[in-house]
């Protein structure tokens, strides 16, 4: 019954019996019946189901429920564990309800049973972005960050703060693309940002290596905070989700928590929607760390490592030109990116942490 899920076609009563007995959603009796809708997504194929239960059925008794299936797992086990190991006993974290998580590395293929959130909550990329959700955002940050947050708490799950090897392989990877970039980029970069960017290839990794020798604030990292990883309320205030960690070989998976918050506001917030509201979801953020025991890393020092975040904006929007594929058919992404990277430098003048 503890199988690997690949297919709408695998689904059944007794599977799901099973999964949900395991997570204790299940106590008595059964499913009766379950309605399967499938749906494909860019990395996985999902379905959502809908349960009815035998009569005289207990448990928290889930109706609906979100299956996601990936096969060929380019980004490997990340998603599985982020439930089943590197979250397991956060009380009250912005993660969705996960029932049943399998991962089979000989396939390289994973399924998560997920709670379907789907009638409550949506993504954030056609939602306007209210200082309510903005400082949601960055309590749910705060509380994914602090429970993982010291060396000691990597170490419980075999994982330890970012090191210059990981700087090094991220450099590396996104190095690639800069060349590509500026030779093709044309009218859609400005004349000013061509030997800016050079600077911050010549100047900003030594800053990120320096940083290294202070482990404060330094933890495991969502990585992919972009506003179609975040589900917020339909109608009013509540619990922010964040769902779909999938890093790449070369991501810095540790590194300066609030670098979650600098992706999202840097490089997917139009910029009027960036400057109205990073402060509250900044102050949200650091308020939830502070709430949750974190007494030793303070604004002045998040907001230093905010700005040191903000440059690597610049390095989002670089890294599409490393495939040679991806140049020309994601321009109107890249583009997008760098112009709101470098519009949140100017604003932050993060030039000034090297020069």
């Amino acid at each position: 019954m503890e199988h690997l899920i690949t297919s709408a076609e695998q689904i059944s009563a007794a599977w799901l019996d099973a999964a949900l007995t395991r997570a204790d959603a299940l106590t008595a009796g059964g499913v009766e019946r379950v309605e399967v809708q499938g749906e494909r997504a860019s990395w996985s194929h999902n379905a959502r189901l809908k349960l009815s239960y035998r009569p005289g059925s207990a448990g928290e008794l889930p109706e609906s429920l979100f299956l996601k299936m990936v096969q060929d797992a380019v980004f490997g086990p990340s998603e599985v564990l982020l439930y089943t190991r590197d979250y397991a006993g956060l009380a009250g974290g912005p993660l969705v309800r996960c029932y049943d998580a399998r991962y089979d590395k000989e396939r390289r293929a994973y399924h998560l049973l997920l709670d379907d959130v789907s009638a409550t909550h949506g993504n954030t990329w056609e939602r306007a972005i209210t200082p309510g959700i903005a400082e949601a955002i960055g309590d749910a940050l705060a509380a994914l960050h602090t429970h993982r947050w010291t060396p000691a708490q990597l170490a419980a799950i075999g994982e330890r703060p970012a090191g210059e090897e990981d700087l090094d392989r991220y450099m590396d990877h996104i190095g690639r693309g800069l060349e590509p970039l500026l030779a093709i980029a044309g009218a859609d970069i400005a004349p000013a940002w061509r030997p800016l960017l050079g600077e911050i290839f010549a100047r900003h990794p030594a800053l990120m290596r320096e940083r290294l020798r202070d482990q404060r604030g330094i933890c495991l990292v969502h990585g992919d905070v972009n506003p179609g990883n975040i589900l917020a309320p339909l109608e009013s205030a509540g619990q922010v989700y964040l769902v779909d960690r999938q890093p790449f070989d070369w991501s810095l998976t540790r590194w300066l928590g609030v670098s979650d918050l600098a992706y999202l506001m840097c490089t997917f917030w139009p910029e009027e929607q960036r400057r109205r509201l990073e402060q509250a979801a900044l102050r949200a953020y650091h308020a939830g760390l502070a709430r949750r025991g974190v007494a030793d890393y303070g604004w002045e020092q998040l907001w230093r490592d905010y700005r040191l975040a903000a440059v690597q904006s610049v390095y989002v929007a670089v890294e599409w030109c490393v495939l040679e594929q991806d140049r020309e058919r994601m321009r109107w992404l890249w583009t997008m990116q760098l112009r709101r990277a470098m519009a949140a430098l100017e604003d932050l003048r993060c030039a000034e942490l090297w020069r």
